[in-house]
């Protein structure tokens, strides 16, 4: 026994020496460039660059972000950022209000969709070149601080001034809910935030009394957040008692995360629609549901991220996001996709590789090693891990979808512009007409014009259609894409979901299985 404690004593000495060491090491180092080297240097920046270097070593989520960074990657994490409270577009090197947040502090003070923001605090912020960053930071500030704003009015000769009192802004993680179908709920969710159980709580009491009794969840693009958040919301379609998802990692013990009451949604039927870039948090869902039967996977394969990151608040503000363990679906499935360690750039390219092979567009060009068959706990049906989570029916990218000529309307934005110019130009004109938006997504046809416009604006930019084929086969999807965006615009991204919802194969393919 003596013997062993002095094995142990010995061996922790000597671990506690090579710990000194290799500090000693990384001081040495930065101090010999600081004082020897032949430039100067910024002895700031060598310790963010000597972290960043420690971490591209490890795994693909293992990041450092500055303290600026940490902040703006906080913020829609959080919940809420500090503002002005107004969603806008650029149009042509101006500041156009789409809409002043609901009870905001610019909709207190009478700002109006449509309004142009020209200068903040006497500093011009139209036809100025000013970069978009330098224009939120100028409108978005601590909470009770004023922000005096001069705005143009369409109909009104003289500038306007406003005196806006900055507030808590919310930044909402669920993007839409409305009834897609006479009792068929519709729920998207863009993240996982610390307020994202609420707003899917809230979504789903007043679906409930608008007749639903199925739901069709949607995860699609969702890339993740709060491992809680998704836990929370995943609890409300088990029972009580239910496992969720479990981590464990090489220094962190396992630990379960269980549904700890019967959900509030345990009956209905449930489609989750995914996609390749549904990750992290949002995968959690889609593997709990999965795991326990509970309902319908729909889509292709999510992304693979299994990864939890625990952060590491550094004392300037600045923040390291570690890798500490693994989560694993109830039926034991960890569902990260290979990588190796330090080649981000694979990691990267993997949704890429895989349209390559075919696996986006053909289930038959998606194996897996039968080492990761798994059970489904309930009907025992197989599944699979190691990569993602593979839907119970898979929906195949359309790749003729887009054209190439509709593609670089995007990348250019000449489709968001042209449609920004058609709304402010006729905001007024289209609210009288369409009293509300049932009767627009009924009644309303893009206009000719609007469509002529986007051509025109195109050619001057020398994106042109192929030949007469190819604007053909853009312009239904062009329409549809301007039907949805002018809805945003005159009301929010639910009435957006409920237009472009009708052509997405993925929520068709959903609707038709609730059919059946």
């Amino acid at each position: 026994m003596a013997a062993l404690l002095l094995l142990l004593t010995v061996t922790a000495s000597a671990q506690e020496d090579s710990d000194r060491m290799r500090l000693r090491k990384l001081n040495m180092a930065r101090a010999a460039i600081e004082a020897l080297y032949v430039d100067t240097v910024n002895g700031d920046k060598l310790v963010e660059d000597a972290i960043r270097g420690m971490l591209e070593k490890l795994d693909p989520h293992s990041t450092y972000s500055d303290p600026k960074e940490t902040k703006e990657l906080n913020e829609p994490l959080n919940g809420s950022f500090e503002g002005i409270g107004v969603q806008f577009n650029m149009s042509e090197d101006t500041l156009v209000v789409i809409q002043p947040i609901t009870n905001g502090p610019s909709e207190k003070v009478g700002i109006l969709a449509g309004d142009r923001i020209v200068a903040v605090a006497d500093t011009a912020i139209a036809g100025v070149k000013m970069p978009q960053k330098e224009i939120m930071k100028r409108l978005r500030g601590p909470k009770g601080t004023v922000a005096h704003l001069k705005v143009v009015r369409r109909g009104i000769r003289d500038t306007l001034r406003f005196d806006v009192v900055r507030d808590k802004i919310p930044v909402y993680s669920l993007d839409a809910s409305y009834m897609i179908r006479p009792g068929v709920g519709y729920i998207r969710i863009g993240s996982f935030s610390a307020t994202t159980y609420q707003e899917f709580m809230e979504a789903i009491e007043k679906l409930r009394t608008q007749g639903m009794d199925d739901l069709i969840l949607d995860l699609q693009g969702n890339g993740g957040g709060y491992l809680q958040a998704a836990a929370d919301l995943a609890g409300e379609f088990l029972e009580q008692g239910d496992l969720i998802v479990y981590t464990d990692g090489r220094t962190v013990p396992r630990r379960d995360y269980k549904a700890d009451a019967f959900g509030t949604f345990r009956k209905g039927r449930l489609m989750v629609l995914v996609d390749e870039y549904t990750a992290s948090a949002a995968e959690i869902v889609t593997g709990a549901i999965q795991d326990h039967d509970r309902g319908t996977v729909v889509g292709r394969r999510t992304f693979g991220k299994g990864l939890v990151q625990r952060p590491i608040d550094l004392p300037d503000g600045s923040m390291i996001r570690l890798t500490t363990a693994h989560y694993y679906t109830p039926s034991g499935r960890c569902i990260q996709k290979p990588y190796e360690k330090g080649d981000k750039k694979s990691y990267s390219q993997d949704v890429s590789n895989r349209l390559k092979k075919g696996e986006l567009t053909s289930q038959d060009s998606i194996h897996f090693a039968d080492s990761l068959k798994y059970q489904t706990l309930k009907k025992h049906r197989t599944v699979y891990g190691g990569g993602g989570i593979m839907p119970d029916y898979f929906v195949p990218l359309d790749t003729m979808r887009y054209t190439k000529f509709h593609r670089e309307l995007a990348a250019k934005s000449i489709i968001i512009k042209q449609n920004l110019k058609y709304v402010d130009n006729n905001r007024k004109k289209l609210k009288s007409k369409y009293k509300d938006f049932l009767q627009f997504k009924t009644e309303f046809e893009v206009p000719k014009s609007l469509l002529d416009s986007v051509v025109a604006e195109a050619e001057k930019q020398k994106v042109k259609p192929r030949d007469d084929d190819e604007l053909q086969r853009t312009l239904p999807v062009l329409s549809l894409q301007l039907k949805a965006l002018i809805a945003r615009d005159l009301w929010d991204m639910t009435e957006y979901y409920s237009v472009i919802n009708e052509d997405s194969e993925i929520v068709k393919q959903a609707l038709e299985l609730l059919g059946k």
